[in-house]
């Protein structure tokens, strides 16, 4: 399969979250509004919604990735970073949701402030890609193995945190986790 037809949204206002969750489920099923709806689900007596940015420009929260991904009977199963990557069952796993930190620019000038961006990691047609909206195009990371060392670089970073995206029977069951590290 060609990048071209890897379903790839690309990053608008703070909306990484609802690309991440698109680009991991590869079609557009989330929108700002929809976003919005469960903030408000979520929190439905606050004026100042504790799970968006204050501006209403996006800047979602990891509650709203797991809502949004139960309304689509998915769950985000957090990857405890203490555990080596080996440990994953890959096979067992949709997509990777990943919270790193991310530079902030204006135009060519970058500033020395971070923010916390949200991306997506997708196996399509037997090969993994980071479909991270910030970038132009899908970008390639290969196999199982490459995924590992990918997923063990972007983990090695200071604050940044990984969700599995599951089937509920996965997450129950916890067969995300090879057979030896379930039993521990």
């Amino acid at each position: 399969m060609s990048e071209g037809e890897i379903f790839h949204e690309k990053q608008r206002l703070e909306l990484c979250a609802i690309h991440a969750l698109n680009n991991v489920l590869q079609e557009r099923v989330f929108t700002k509004e929809t976003a919005d709806d469960i903030c408000k689900r979520l929190a439905p007596q606050c004026v100042v919604n504790p799970h968006r940015s204050v501006l209403g420009t996006g800047n979602y929260d990891v509650n709203v990735i797991m809502a949004a991904l139960q309304s689509r009977g998915l769950a985000a199963v957090w990857w405890d970073k203490r555990r080596s990557i080996e440990c994953l069952c890959a096979n067992k796993v949709q997509g990777f949701i990943l919270n790193v930190p991310s530079r902030v620019s204006l135009g060519m000038v970058s500033l020395p402030l971070r923010r916390r961006h949200w991306l997506a990691v997708r196996q399509v047609s037997g090969t993994y890609y980071n479909l991270d909206s910030k970038l132009k195009n899908p970008v390639c990371i290969g196999g199982e193995a490459e995924l590992r060392t990918f997923l063990s670089e972007q983990l090695s970073q200071d604050l940044s945190e990984m969700l599995l995206v599951v089937q509920r029977d996965v997450e129950e069951d916890g067969t995300w986790l090879t057979s030896d590290d379930r039993k521990k």
